[in-house]
């Protein structure tokens, strides 16, 4: 009995020794092809695209003053005769012992770029290019090219640069809208002046706010001084961006780059080959992100859109009907998620185009025909108002004192109405108004006074939160007043 159960449990171990087998030849299959997803070979990326990548050196061109027969310069030697120290041996050198200034190319800084087109434009940053007397170009193949600057544009930091050749590899531009956070990216540059250095990560962030005219893609590839204006490429060999900036304590890699989407560089580029400049659209209005406790409070629903602080005189935006207080929504039909997409689609737009602006203002939307503009300097802020009317005693409930605005106060701020903060404390204080400030809606209702601002708050449920639209200096925004906290 027993053999037969040591037979039985030999048979046993034999055959799970076998399935153990066959599994261990059978294991290794899958994890080998995933292993092979998430560890690319770059190799051919390098060998299609490495050609298309070119180093810049600039040059600097400064005035020095001619030797005067010692190794030591002026200064130093002044500074032995007037201690009375005894000159220490030096080899002397050939030349003049005195004469007039002369100038002399000293190098400037290293950067990276990408071809183009075959007839030789090449983008790089604008940075790299900034301040350069000369710019030098590498290719791969060690020929060198002194380049013309065609363009550059530091609201972008985008530049592109034209040499004398032909028949260059070109790369190939790819989809920004295709690229994943999480994708397999790789650089190619000149870090530390080391040419043709090849690096590699992943996307780890898009659309991330550092500018205001870019989105940047956020990557863990190693970049360094040196790697600004080369490309970033995607596992199709396609350039997706520009290599720009690093966020860095030390000066050095930390883990976290920036690039330039390659979409919003062409356009900048384009305009660059075209006319040696970019221009951009604008419509004068200065904007804020709209919060989640005032998009509830006006009934807004979810924060979105751009909160109009102030409406610029004369601009197109005063002469399409926007109001400060008003939310833009939408742009062309393009919903504005954020405040920080507003400049970036009206600046991409051409000046003189008829663009429709939606604004949600006082619990409706209305859409608003403007021209827009051409961006141009800033206008500075008018000064604030010296004279304070007389005061009054109105919605002490909120921590409120209130008085209407005299005709000459309405002419200077180019307002119908509206009423005066003489004090705020309390509830209002806790909501951030002050003195000074001009409130010119209550519960998105205009006040053209003091008794129509009482009646509006007499109507008002006294323990819910109120949104105020108000006025401080030339810009509006949005205030919520919380009363009994």
């Amino acid at each position: 009995m027993f053999g037969i159960a040591s037979q039985k449990l030999r048979s046993t171990l034999w055959l799970g020794a076998a399935l153990v087998t066959v599994s261990a030849l059978l294991l290794p299959v899958q994890p080998a092809a995933a292993q092979t997803r998430v560890l690319p070979d770059f190799t051919d990326l390098v060998e299609q695209v490495g050609p298309s990548v070119v180093n810049i050196r600039t040059i600097e061109k400064v005035t020095v003053r001619p030797s005067s027969g010692s190794g030591m310069d002026e200064e130093m030697l002044e500074f032995f005769r007037r201690f009375g120290l005894p000159m220490p041996n030096v080899p002397r050198q050939q030349g003049p012992r005195s004469g007039p200034p002369q100038q002399e190319e000293q190098p400037r800084g290293v950067g990276s770029g990408f071809i183009l087109s075959a007839d030789g434009f090449i983008m790089t940053n604008a940075h790299v290019v900034e301040g350069a007397d000369e710019v030098i170009v590498t290719l791969t193949d060690k020929r060198e090219f002194k380049a013309r600057l065609v363009g550059a544009d530091k609201r972008t930091d985008v530049a592109v640069v034209k040499i004398e050749a032909s028949g260059l590899p070109a790369v190939k531009i790819g989809d920004v809208s295709r690229l994943k956070v999480g994708e397999w990216v790789m650089a190619i540059g000149s870090p530390f002046g080391l040419e043709n250095s090849v690096t590699a990560g992943i996307v780890s962030a898009k659309q991330r706010d550092t500018g205001d005219y870019l989105p940047f893609i956020q990557t863990d590839v190693a970049i360094n001084p040196g790697n600004s204006g080369g490309p970033l490429i995607n596992m199709r060999g396609e350039v997706v961006g520009i290599n720009s900036q690093i966020y860095s304590r030390s000066g050095g890699y930390m883990g976290i780059a920036f690039a330039i989407p390659i979409d919003e560089a062409t356009r900048v580029s384009d305009q660059l080959r075209a006319s040696g400049r970019v221009t951009r659209g604008r419509i004068g209005v200065q904007i804020d992100q709209v919060t989640k406790d005032v998009a509830e409070a006006i009934g807004l629903g979810k924060p979105q859109g751009a909160l109009v602080r102030g409406v610029e005189t004369g601009s197109p935006a005063e002469k399409a009907g926007v109001e400060a207080g008003d939310i833009i929504i939408k742009f062309d039909g393009k919903a504005i998620e954020k405040s920080t997409d507003l400049p970036r689609l009206v600046g991409n737009i051409k000046p003189g185009t008829r663009s429709t602006l939606t604004v949600f203002r006082r619990g409706s939307t209305k859409d608003l025909s403007v021209t827009i503009g051409e961006v141009e300097a800033d206008k500075p802020a008018r000064k604030e108002r010296e004279d304070k009317p007389r005061p009054s005693g109105a919605a002490q409930s909120l921590g409120l004192s209130v008085a209407d605005l005299t005709d000459a106060q309405k002419k200077e701020l180019k307002l119908k109405g509206g009423v005066l903060v003489n004090a705020a404390t309390e509830a209002a204080a806790r909501a951030g108004l002050r003195e000074g400030d001009v409130i010119l809606a209550v519960a998105n209702i205009e006040v053209s006074g003091v008794r129509e601002f009482e009646a509006v708050l007499g109507r008002l449920d006294k323990g819910k939160p109120i949104n105020v639209l108000f006025r401080r200096g030339d810009w509006a925004q949005y205030a919520v007043i919380r009363p009994g906290r």
